[in-house]
């Protein structure tokens, strides 16, 4: 993999005839030291690459454990940046604010207070990935970090040690960029309307866990206004005159901002309450009142923006707040009112807020147009990039020519002598049936009885996870972990230490999670993860397939079920003497005709049908 990596990154003599980037597409299973495989000729090329990654842990891991073995033995001036969304950085303007306001006394954990307070003083970094006792979603948090809209820039009191300004620096004179996708796509999407970048010219990037980039490609190449922003925009803005301006031009600014609160609160009141994704363009035809609400709208934000305006002439610190409620106006009117047939427009009812999006159908020319003719060279790599041993989903989804180079690494795991994969026998109901979800539940137990616990169970549904744990709570000798009773990580390293736990999960916890050793001897996945059609995302996408004469649940709904099943199953084995049981509840693996080409991409382990046979496995396995 390293040569095939290094021979891609070799620039060709002349570069003038160069009209789109050198590409190779690597798919590398757990255990073959893919990291390292990219690095080490990323950095021997002496080019400026960005390493693109799809999580936050995967960014630190490398930077904290291949960066330092690499300086070690091979390049020890090498100078490499993590680089993450400026939301990740403590901005020392707000903190120092904050921290001196009467309003930091709602915050009732004092202590939380008191070690902010010292880890402002001394922090080098500003890097929020320092505060290990600070949760995950601390609303405390969002009153220190640094964000784009609140920021005053050149005119802010810190900004000689503003810790984004001193980290942009160093990233310009560093060789390696450390990112993740959120932050790579969302440099590029700025880029193509000819906007200041966030990351520094490179002529190299590196996708690792590449599988994500249709996905968070999609957010951001498309639009989205969301009611929270306009909340917040005028909670800002209150707080801004309060500090900033006069008795009267503040009455009356304020006056403005909050009938734009109101107002947005009346359109909020057109969009549907239960959460999840509808169509758009099926909640306009079903509004009469839509236009008149809409129009309402933008006479709101017009007339705070004209407000903004006029006081933003004789202080620039408001200019900020004026240019959020522009851009909240163009983001409704590209959701709303400027619709074409390239795009999908879609509605998302959250836990905090109400947003409209308008996505892309396809990403494919954006990648070709903004992305293959703008760099020297480009690596994917995942441990989950072909269907069935080919890449032709990939291509299709990325746009990548036929001709592109690829390679397949398996993984070197013992999965044929020390794993098991338990398929349900043919009497076992499929997902539609009524008694599926009760006979999931009683062979799952079952199988975490004869695994000792030791087992994630990861499900395609909030519902279904959470019939399990009422099912097994009371059940079962070992402690029930259920996502969402803690943070992510919390939750992990409870269930590694305890070695008997039980952890149930959906989403995120299909991949990212890794836990070695005797904790994880068993996943139990409930059924196939198909998508829901009905989602306008993937409706869309079905339907321009269709169009094309495509045949749509074979060309991209069964290939997407396929990646996430793989990563699903890559969870058990993380190291060289791993072993346990994978088991999929699914008969739908050998009754349906598309079950093939799931069991052709599935790891090599031996398929057993009966109770008996997981039972006597673990009993061996045990000895």
């Amino acid at each position: 993999m390293a040569k095939a990596v290094a021979m891609s990154l070799e620039l060709p003599t002349d570069t003038s005839c160069q009209v789109k980037a050198q590409m190779l597409a690597v798919e590398a299973e757990t255990g073959i030291g893919k990291t390292l495989a990219y690095l080490v000729p990323a950095v021997l090329s002496g080019q400026k690459v960005v390493v693109s990654t799809g999580t936050l842990n995967l960014q630190e891991q490398i930077l904290n454990k291949e960066i330092p073995l690499i300086r070690r033995y091979i390049s020890p001036e090498l100078k490499a940046e993590c680089v993450k969304g400026r939301q990740n950085y403590l901005c020392l303007y707000r903190a120092k604010q904050f921290l001196s306001e009467p309003q930091m006394r709602l915050f009732k954990r004092s202590n939380d207070l008191e070690e902010l307070y010292r880890w402002v003083q001394t922090t080098a970094s500003g890097d929020r990935a320092e505060l290990t006792w600070l949760p995950d979603y601390s609303p405390l948090w969002e009153q220190v970090c640094s964000t784009t809209a609140k920021c005053l820039g050149g005119k802010c009191p810190e900004n000689a040690a503003c810790f984004i300004g001193r980290l942009r620096k160093r990233a310009a004179k560093a060789q390696i960029l450390i990112v993740n996708h959120h932050l790579f796509f969302s440099d590029l999407s700025i880029r193509r309307f000819g906007h200041a970048e966030v990351l520094p010219r490179y002529q190299t990037v590196i996708f690792d866990e590449a599988h994500h980039l249709e996905n968070v490609a999609t957010s951001y190449f498309g639009t989205t206004f969301s009611l929270y922003q306009v909340k917040e925009l005028v909670r800002d803005i209150e707080e801004m005159g309060q500090r900033g301006l006069k008795k009267n031009p503040r009455r009356k600014t304020n006056q403005i901002a909050r009938a734009l609160a109101a107002q947005t609160a009346e359109f909020g009141n057109l969009l549907p309450k239960k959460k999840g994704r509808y169509s758009l363009p099926e909640i306009i035809e079903q509004n009469q009142a839509w236009d008149g609400e809409l129009s309402a709208l933008f006479g709101a934000l017009d007339s705070l923006e004209q407000q903004l305006e006029s006081i933003a002439l004789a202080d620039e610190s408001w200019e900020g707040a004026r240019r959020r409620c522009q851009d909240l106006s163009d983001n409704l009117a590209a959701v709303s009112t400027d619709m074409n047939s390239l795009s999908v427009y879609w509605c998302e009812r959250g836990e905090k807020t109400v947003s409209l999006a308008a996505s892309p159908i396809e990403v494919a020319s954006d990648f070709r147009e903004h992305l293959y003719s703008r760099v020297s060279s480009i690596i994917f790599t995942s441990a989950t990039l072909t269907t069935g041993g080919k890449f032709a989903y990939m291509f299709k989804r990325f746009g990548l020519d036929q001709d592109t180079e690829t390679m397949r690494l398996a993984s070197p795991f013992d999965y044929a002598g020390r794993t098991k994969l338990y398929i349900p026998a043919a009497d076992f109901p499929e997902p539609n049936a009524a008694s599926y979800s009760q006979a999931v539940r009683e062979q799952s137990l079952q199988i975490i009885r004869a695994s000792k616990g030791r087992a994630l169970l990861l499900f395609t549904s909030l519902n279904a996870m959470r019939e399990m744990r009422n099912f097994l709570a009371d059940t079962l000798p070992y402690t029930v972990l259920m996502q969402g009773d803690a943070p992510k990580s919390n939750l992990l390293a409870t269930f590694q230490h305890q070695n008997d736990s039980v952890l149930l999960a959906v989403a995120s916890f299909w991949e990212g999670v890794n836990v070695p050793g005797e904790s994880l001897s068993c996943v139990i996945i409930d059924k196939l993860p198909f998508e829901v059609p009905s989602d306008p995302v993937i409706k869309a996408r079905i339907n321009r397939i269709q169009e094309e004469d495509g045949k749509p649940f074979f060309d991209f709904q069964v290939p997407r079920a396929i990646l996430a099943l793989r990563q699903g199953l890559g969870r058990l084995m993380r190291s060289a003497s791993d072993h346990g049981l994978l088991a999929v509840m699914d008969i739908r693996l050998y009754s349906k005709g598309y079950g093939r080409l799931f069991l052709k991409s599935m790891p090599a382990s031996p398929i057993i049908r009966t109770m008996p046979e997981v039972q006597e496995f673990f009993k061996k396995e045990s000895m």
